[in-house]
């Protein structure tokens, strides 16, 4: 079991089992779209951000993409930090099909992309501080990852090869990437991508 400081914050109780069996720490499940009418829960999840910190990981698609945002706006201050999955085909043993977007969830990704996922978002035991000075937009722009002709493109390339969703904005990548990777790291993924998704 992997010691975490903060609370893992998940979407439903398949992933809480999951989550439960490699790190050491409370799992809160949200219930899905249940959340956006639950004051009680979001009182516990500011009050448990404040006091602990949490980390928000939920499925790679467009659901749990709407249920990160709403989380991020309605606990605003805190320690929250935001682990994500890699968006890869497929659906979990107990169901009978796929989702509708045809991802797998997070009880349905493998351990160790799991724990990378803990692991780099920062979280992972007593918080690190940050080890780069911070990515910013003029960066992402004079990459050509964003704001300039097939940016969304180039944009995508560099999502997949890093593991993440295709669906994440270019403010949710920023704050992925800064304090975790260098400019001049980040300058040579750029210049391994081409505008087909790939690397050259």
């Amino acid at each position: 079991m992997i010691p975490v400081r903060q609370a893992i914050v998940v979407e439903g109780r398949y992933d809480k089992n999951k989550l439960s069996q490699i790190f050491d720490t409370l799992i809160v499940p949200v219930h899905g779209f249940s959340v956006f009418k639950d004051k009680e829960l979001i009182s516990m999840l500011r009050r448990l951000a404040q006091e602990r910190g949490i980390i928000v990981l939920t499925d790679p698609d467009g659901a749990g993409l709407l249920i990160r945002n709403y989380l991020r706006t309605v606990i605003p201050q805190g320690e929250v930090y935001h682990a994500y999955v890699p968006q890869k085909p497929g659906k979990e043993r107990r169901k009978t099909a796929a989702s509708k977007e045809g991802y797998l969830g997070v009880e349905g990704i493998g351990e160790e992309e799991l724990i990378a996922a803990i692991r780099h978002c920062g979280a992972s035991g007593e918080t690190p501080e940050a080890a780069f000075e911070p990515i910013s937009a003029a960066d992402l722009y004079s990459l050509g990852l964003c704001g300039r002709p097939n940016s969304a493109k180039k944009k995508k390339a560099l999502l997949k090869k890093l593991g993440l969703p295709q669906n994440l904005s270019t403010g949710a990548l920023l704050r992925y990437l800064s304090g975790f990777i260098s400019l001049e790291q980040l300058e040579q993924l750029a210049g391994q991508l081409d505008l087909d998704g790939g690397q050259k």
